[in-house]
């Protein structure tokens, strides 16, 4: 019998697992794959405020001596001017973003799991959630070729992505849910070195560009819904054509490269579903999927770890009824997600910036405080509520008004 049964040992199960084994708990970290391994569509990127629990953890030092380079800066490029700068800084004063190949990160993660006591099933195909008096009570599977496995526990966990297994089986409710907003496609170049995040947006269309383990640079193009099918007719004639099209000095640049992989890529649609129930929970994109335009899945997937693994160590030790420690998990997990979510619904359009919005960008060009803020918001260390409150805003556009007078 085990406190807690993860499915899928990925960057949400891994990390709830190595939290709970820490804990003392007693863990059962299952996936239906084996590490390393890559991952078919995923965009790497850890956000200061992931970075900032890779260092919590104890995991930042271990990532950074695989050479993966870090990322201090962002760049966007709107067309008509361009936005440059650092974000404010997380937690511990963490500066640094890392865009780290899946094959690399993700056996850090196991690996720590692995440490702290938790027991790790590679190749572990979960074939049936079990209940018992209505209360989800472990799973069934198999191994590669094995035989069928029974496991119990207190607890089972879905950190098993957009198909979750145990999301389908205890049929989790789903909410805000929106369909694929826009298709995105990378590749891994070498001999393009960059030198922080690059976003080149233009309507339709947004190319993003930076540094990976190897000496490689993933370099993407996204694609608004209404393209995408022509898109799938020709993926690298259109992925090249857009990056000379919105980016001509990165294409340029690209001339004197070479390609080093197949075009990794596709659609997603966004969701939050209900995070739990009896004996069940989700965390990660089991839970809370949206676009990847904003390149947050991994920061929130290690956030949500966090906060569930607070939760269930508050039901299990007796501190409050598990069910109430859940009911905390998905209001603590919501009142940041929902805001990021619809900005990066909206963002994922791929539409031109409304009028207001072309006016607070063009604001921020001359106040970089705002600009760090601004930044901040993607790397997940200012709310976004805080930065688009009203008073906020019109502090930022008053600020432009008064130099424009004074000059």
């Amino acid at each position: 019998m085990y406190d807690a049964i993860i499915v899928g040992a990925r960057c949400a199960g891994s990390p709830t697992a190595l939290l709970l084994a820490r804990k003392g708990y007693k863990v059962l970290l299952a996936d239906r794959g084996s590490f390393p391994s890559d991952m078919a569509f995923s965009n790497h990127f850890v956000h200061q405020a992931g970075t900032a629990r890779l260092k919590r953890w104890g995991l930042l030092e271990r990532l950074a001596a695989t050479g993966c380079p870090p990322i201090t800066t962002a760049h966007f490029d709107y067309g008509a001017f361009a936005l440059s700068g650092s974000p404010v800084p997380a937690e511990g004063g963490v500066t640094e973003a890392y865009a780290p190949r899946r094959k690399v990160l993700d056996p850090i993660l196991v690996e720590a799991a692995v440490e702290a006591g938790a027991e790790l099933r590679e190749n572990f195909s979960v074939q049936e959630v079990l209940w018992e008096n209505d209360c989800v009570s472990g799973i069934r599977g198999h191994a590669k070729n094995g035989a069928m496995l029974t496991e119990n526990a207190r607890i089972t966990i879905g950190a098993d992505g957009m198909f979750s297994t145990v999301a389908r089986a205890v049929k989790a409710p789903e909410y805000n849910a929106q369909p694929p907003l826009e298709g995105s496609w990378y590749s891994y170049w070498s001999g393009v070195p960059m030198k922080g995040w690059h976003l080149w947006l233009r309507p339709h269309r947004v190319i993003f560009a930076y540094n990976t383990n190897d000496n490689l640079t993933l370099i993407g193009a996204a694609f608004a819904a209404h393209d995408l099918p022509a898109v799938r007719g020709d993926i690298e004639g259109n992925y090249m054509r857009a990056i000379a099209a919105c980016a001509p000095e990165l294409a340029e640049r690209m001339r004197s490269g070479h390609r080093e992989s197949r075009f990794v890529g596709g659609s997603i649609p966004g969701y939050l579903r209900k995070p739990y129930g009896p004996g069940w929970a989700l965390v990660g994109d089991a839970g809370y999927q949206k676009d990847p335009c904003t390149a947050s899945g991994i920061t929130d997937a290690f956030r949500g770890a966090e906060l569930l693994a607070e939760a269930i160590d508050a039901g299990l030790s007796g501190q409050q009824p598990l069910q109430q420690a859940l009911t905390g998990y998905e209001q603590q997990r919501n009142q940041t997600a929902l805001p990021f979510y619809e900005l990066t619904s909206e963002l994922a359009r791929l539409e031109p910036p409304p009028p207001e919005m072309q006016q607070l960008l063009a604001a921020l060009r001359e106040n970089p405080k705002q600009a760090r803020r601004f930044f901040g918001v993607f790397a997940l260390t200012v709310p976004v509520p805080e930065f688009f409150a009203p008073e906020n805003v019109q502090q930022i556009l008053a600020s432009r008004e008064r130099a424009a007078t004074a000059s």
